[in-house]
């Protein structure tokens, strides 16, 4: 598992507040999350305490912009509709800047790009192929729903391999260990955490998932498209994190390459 953030967040009833604590009450942000386990991302401790990468990084623009933000927890299925209710302000949620999702909603600039990868047993030489839907024929694909992977997946083996949709990703990495599925797709960094678990111990990556217009062009923070002196705000704050090096501080902590991407 990837180290636990310094900086953790209690969840108190349906939010907490954290970020510039000398912020007016009009600059307060409320940031959808989905409350899920996502390391290194999203994690929860023994007491019930958020930390993480993302969590980290959010406190970081949050003091940059002067503004309290309030983490929200939303059903990730149900986390876009909220936005457009306005019951958030945002989504700070490692969600993908898709040319779908932009036709409902906006993104700020990326602050992180990975690629997607599947995994399977070691012990099992199956051949993942993109280009040849019937590579995974008869096989069950495990997945999140809403997500560009379950988008991917879909389009490239829907119709011959069995597509499994999880509300969570952590219900669908122990289905794979329960053997009701042979692979999973999922963002490589999420499932690094699961591969060096206990858990994952006996599972690999079977296939790194190329570049594809279903993927995006990273990670951001998900804005109505009404929005846009938040989303300058934002983005100002991500550029002004990455140039002071605190961006680079919060990422060594969880990670030994450029999670960033070009």
């Amino acid at each position: 598992m990837f180290k636990r953030g310094i900086v953790a967040i209690a969840l108190i009833g349906l939010a907490i507040a954290f970020g510039g604590t000398a912020a007016k009450a009009e600059d307060t942000i409320r940031v959808g999350f989905s409350p899920e386990p996502y390391p290194p991302f999203f994690s929860k401790d023994a007491a019930g305490n958020w930390g993480g990468f993302e969590v980290e990084l959010l406190n970081a623009l949050c003091d940059e912009m002067k503004a309290k933000c309030v983490l929200t927890p939303v059903a990730w299925d149900g986390i876009i509709p909220a936005l457009t209710e306005k019951k958030i302000d945002i989504i700070f949620n490692s969600m993908s800047i898709t040319n779908d999702r932009k036709k409902v909603i906006d993104f700020s600039d990326k602050y992180y790009q990975t690629p997607a990868v599947f995994v399977g047993a070691k012990n099992d030489d199956i051949k993942v192929d993109v280009n040849n839907p019937d590579a995974l024929k008869g096989k069950i694909i495990g997945v999140q729903t809403a997500t560009i992977h379950a988008n991917y997946v879909t389009e490239k083996f829907g119709k011959t391999a069995e597509i499994k949709l999880y509300d969570t990703q952590d219900r669908a990495n122990a289905d794979l260990v329960a053997g009701r599925v042979d692979l999973l797709l999922a963002d490589s960094i999420a499932l690094d955490a699961f591969l060096k678990s206990d858990q994952g111990k006996d599972y690999e990556v079977k296939f790194v998932a190329p570049a594809d217009p279903i993927f995006g062009d990273g990670v951001g923070a998900g804005l109505r498209k009404e929005d846009t002196a938040l989303k300058e705000k934002i983005n100002a704050a991500i550029k002004a994190i990455r140039a002071n090096g605190t961006y680079e501080k919060i990422a060594k902590k969880y990670f030994d390459f450029n999670v960033y991407g070009s």
